[in-house]
């Protein structure tokens, strides 16, 4: 019994794995030509959904996200080139439609601030490995009255 229960929640996943995977959004645009269409979900997969905000606009099932892929169907099928239609997009939903934000002066820290971080990680790593090290190389110096006591402690163990 449990045998046949993994078989067919084996068989039900991978079902709905390979269902998820072959899907497509249903959208009623007729394009002018399959080169357009090709182009125009390729370029509709890089345009992250407002709504959603963790979807391109192509897997999202919200409505502004319809409209938007709609726009862009037409768009394409107009003739618009890729730079034309992003600057539609971000002037209407700013950069944040934007899978890969543009390297501007107010977008540095998004793309320079991970890098900064890591050479940051490594100067206090290096610090604290060099602090590590100068302090294994001296021996402990031990004052007059630490030796008395350590000499004590000897006698009094022996």
């Amino acid at each position: 019994m449990k045998a046949l229960l993994r078989i067919l929640t084996s068989a039900v996943l991978a079902f709905g794995l390979a269902y998820q995977v072959s899907a497509t959004p249903v959208d009623t645009y007729q394009f002018k030509n399959e080169a357009n269409q090709v182009h125009a979900m390729q370029l509709a997969r890089s345009l992250r959904c407002p709504q959603c905000q963790n979807q391109d606009i192509v897997d999202s099932a919200s409505p502004v996200a319809k409209d938007l892929r709609m726009e862009v169907y037409k768009m394409v099928d107009a003739g618009k080139s890729d730079s034309e239609i992003i600057e539609f997009m971000t002037s209407r939903y700013g950069e944040f439609v934007l899978y890969k934000p543009r390297l501007e002066t107010k977008t540095y820290i998004l793309w320079l601030g991970p890098v900064a971080l890591l050479l940051f990680g490594a100067l206090v790593a290096f610090i604290f490995i060099r602090k590590q090290r100068g302090h294994a190389d001296k021996p402990a110096e031990l004052s007059a009255e630490d030796q008395q006591q350590l000499a004590e402690l000897l006698k009094q163990h022996k």
